[in-house]
């Protein structure tokens, strides 16, 4: 090949590479000045329960309080969700203060107070198109050898389904123990549920639930009613929803007199990741009371942080209390388990 030739391969070479750069340079960013005048030049991406979050080439995904920002500018176009249900999809937008005008400097302009503004690039399922799948599963084991070998192995399953209007979940417990070969704890535990929301904070949904411990003498016990629900807080740093409801409860005992009867249900579930770092403290408590014998009631309560390790794995360690008041003759009324889990979210 000549020098000629090369030399002109290299120049192609250069200009290509010139051209991309400066392609690169010229691509539109959006702008976050904040409050302490730092500035934040990337690409946003969300916004949601008071937060932003944008990319930058610099430091990654970086997440900004909107109390932060003093005013933020977009140059690509955003798809917004606004308090009222209205949807403004593709257009760029300006932030100034409390004010939040959308396609500025064009005939087209809005103008809006930023607390009308609900989500920024909401997910597919938050704009009525199908569901959101989550959920995860966890073990906790324990293994012990020399003058005692015993085995320990409690697992969970939990799978939610939601859109705008309902929402679908699975809940699946159990506890496998041995000792010395012989099995000392049998049990498990699944739940279906259905909810419908309705306007506002409330719901309404059916449940059914069906459980077995071996060594608490009980074969089955089943129960399915309905429930009314309402969401009292719904943000990261708390939220808290409540259920009350009427049941059918069927119980088959080993060997103590088999019963039914109607109940009523109770559940709370609070959460919080007010400590911050993608953890996550929860309170779960679910509740069945026999309504023709008043003092038998069974409660189960579960206390736990759970926080994230690498990618989608996370650990918790967890306190579980079971309360059962009619707990056959021989067997403890309260049950106290410390777990720390180990598992997968999606």
């Amino acid at each position: 090949m000549t020098i000629t030739k090369l030399a002109l391969i290299s120049a192609l070479l250069c200009s290509v590479s010139i051209f991309a750069s400066a392609a690169e340079t010229t691509t539109p960013q959006d702008e976050i000045l904040l409050k302490n005048g730092s500035r934040v030049i990337g690409a946003v991406t969300a916004s949601r329960d008071g937060v932003v979050t944008i990319d930058t080439s610099f430091a990654g995904t970086l997440t900004i309080k909107i109390e932060e920002i003093q005013s933020m500018q977009t140059k690509g176009s955003l798809v917004m969700q606004m308090a009222d249900g209205q949807i403004v999809e593709n257009k760029p937008v300006t932030i100034e203060g409390e004010q939040v005008t959308i396609a500025p400097n064009s005939a087209d302009a809005l103008d809006y107070a930023l607390a009308d503004v609900l989500l920024v690039n909401p997910e597919p399922w938050e704009l009525g198109e199908g569901y959101k799948a989550s959920g995860n599963v966890s073990f906790a084991m324990v293994m012990q050898r020399g003058n005692t070998e015993s085995d320990e192995m409690d697992y969970r399953l939990e799978s939610i389904w939601r859109s705008l209007r309902d929402r679908y979940t699975v809940r699946l417990d159990g506890e496998f123990d041995e000792t010395s070969g012989i099995k000392t704890a049998d049990k498990w535990k699944v739940v279906g549920k259905y909810d419908y929301f309705l306007d506002g904070p409330w719901y309404v949904g059916v449940n059914a639930s069906a459980e077995q411990n071996e060594f608490a003498d009980l074969n089955l016990r089943y129960f399915v009613g309905p429930y009314a629900g309402r969401k009292f807080y719904d943000q990261p740093v708390f939220s808290l929803e409540g259920e009350l409801g009427l049941s059918y409860v069927n119980e088959d005992f080993n060997i103590a007199e088999d019963q039914d009867y109607p109940g009523a249900n109770w559940s709370i579930r609070m959460a919080s990741n007010y400590l911050g770092g993608d953890t996550n403290l929860y309170l779960n408590h679910d509740a069945i009371w026999n309504l023709d014998t008043t003092s038998d009631i069974i409660l189960n309560t579960a206390f736990g942080l759970s926080f994230p390790l690498l990618g989608s794995l996370e650990a918790a360690a967890e306190i579980l209390y079971e309360y059962d008041s009619g707990a056959v003759k021989g067997i403890e009324k309260m049950d106290e388990t410390y777990n720390f889990r180990i598992g997968y979210t999606w």
